[in-house]
C-alpha cells in the first residue's frame, strides 16, 4: 500500500504533537503544512521536514498530494476549515472540541456523509492502550455495573483574553477547550445524558474561567466533572461500580496506568505504555479507515459527536455564554 498522506491546517501545540507522531507511523508521511503566514509555514515545514509549505488553508485541503487533513485550528475554524477538506474529497480528522455549536456539527456531519467522506473528531484519548483495556475490563464485568464515573482536569493560567484559551473570537473557556475530555470520556462509558446541569465562574471578558457539571444517564449512574484554568486540578478520574472501582492515573486526557481495586480489597495497577507521545494511535486509526473505505469509526463514531456538542451547547445555554457561532447557527 502506498503512505497515507497527511496535510495539517495550523501550526500551534496540537499540530506539532500530531507531526511528532506521524514520525512514528511508518506508512504515514506528512506531505503539507498550512499556517496563516508564510513565514510560520516555513519555519514549521523546516523543523518536521515538511516538502510543501502554504500560507492559508484551503490550498492544503485542494492539494493532490493529500488524503487526509488534520485540523489543528482555534474551535471557532473547525467547521469552515472540515467543510472546505470534506468539499475537496479529502478525509478528515478535526481537533475537539469538534464545532463550537452542535447545530455547526451537524452540517459538517451531514456534509461528509452526503459526500462519503471520512471523519472522525481527534478525541486521541479513545484510542491510547489504557482506555482500550479500561473499556475491556468494564465490559468484562470486572467492577460489576457502573454507577458514578469522576473527573478533574485543569491547569492555572494567567487570564489574557488575546490568547485562544481565552478569547471570545476563538470560543475559549474551559468548557470547550479541556471539559470536553471528561464529557467525551463519561459517554464512552455510560452514553447520552438525560440530564445535564452545571455552573461556571467567568473570566472578566465573560468566557468560562473554570466550570463543573454533573450528568444523569438511562442507567441511572450520575457522572461529575470540574474543568479549570485557575488551577491545577489532580486530572484523573474514577469509575466506581457495584463490585469495584477503577482509578485512571493521570493526566485523563492520555492515561498509562490504571488501578483496579474490588469491594473485597484486593487491588492491582496495571502499565498500559503507548507509542511517542500518544497521538501515533489515533492516527493509525484514521489510517485503517481510510485505506478500508470506511467513513465513520467505530471508536469515535459522529452520532457520538453530536451528542456530545449538544451536552455542551446545553450546559453553556443554562451559562447564557454564548458565541458568534451560535448567531450565526440561528441565522
Amino acid at each position: 500500500m502506498p503512505p497515507v498522506r497527511w496535510g495539517i491546517l495550523g501550526t500551534g501545540a496540537i499540530a506539532r504533537a500530531m507531526a511528532e507522531a506521524l514520525q512514528l507511523v511508518p506508512e504515514a508521511e506528512l506531505t503539507v503544512i498550512g499556517s496563516r503566514t508564510q513565514e510560520r509555514a516555513d519555519a514549521f515545514g523546516a523543523e518536521y521536514g515538511v516538502p510543501y509549505r502554504i500560507e492559508g488553508y484551503r490550498a492544503v485541503c485542494d492539494s493532490p498530494d493529500v488524503d487526509v487533513v488534520y485540523i489543528a485550528t482555534p474551535h471557532a475554524l473547525h467547521a469552515r476549515n472540515a467543510r472546505m477538506a470534506i468539499e475537496a474529497g479529502k478525509a478528515v480528522l478535526c481537533e475537539k472540541s469538534f464545532t463550537v455549536t452542535a447545530r455547526e456539527a451537524e452540517k459538517v456531519i451531514h456534509l461528509a456523509r452526503s459526500r462519503g467522506v471520512f471523519l472522525m473528531e481527534a478525541m486521541w484519548t479513545r484510542f491510547v492502550p489504557a482506555v482500550v483495556a479500561l473499556r475491556e475490563w468494564i465490559a468484562s464485568g470486572s467492577i460489576g455495573e457502573v454507577r458514578h464515573v469522576s473527573a478533574s482536569i485543569g491547569f492555572s493560567k494567567p487570564y489574557d483574553p488575546s490568547i485562544r484559551l481565552f478569547a471570545r473570537e476563538t470560543a475559549g473557556g474551559a468548557l470547550l477547550d479541556i471539559g470536553v475530555y471528561p464529557i467525551s470520556f463519561f459517554s464512552m462509558l455510560l452514553g447520552s445524558p438525560e440530564e445535564a446541569s452545571g455552573v461556571m465562574s467567568p473570566a472578566p471578558n465573560g468566557v468560562d474561567l473554570q466550570c463543573a457539571a454533573s450528568f444523569v444517564y438511562p442507567s441511572g449512574a450520575l457522572a461529575t466533572f470540574t474543568a479549570s484554568f485557575a488551577s491545577d486540578l489532580p486530572t484523573d478520574a474514577t469509575i466506581t461500580g457495584t463490585e469495584g472501582s477503577i482509578h485512571v492515573h493521570p493526566p485523563i486526557i492520555a492515561p498509562q496506568a490504571l488501578t483496579r481495586r474490588a469491594n473485597c480489597g484486593s487491588e492491582e495497577t496495571v502499565e498500559f505504555p503507548y507509542l511517542g507521545n500518544g497521538y501515533p494511535h489515533e492516527a493509525i486509526e484514521v489510517m485503517n479507515y481510510i485505506k478500508t473505505g470506511e467513513t465513520e469509526s467505530e471508536i469515535m463514531p459522529l452520532d457520538e459527536t453530536l451528542s456530545i456538542m449538544r451536552t455542551m451547547d446545553t450546559l453553556r445555554g443554562s451559562w447564557g455564554l454564548r458565541y458568534a457561532a451560535d448567531e450565526n447557527s440561528e441565522a
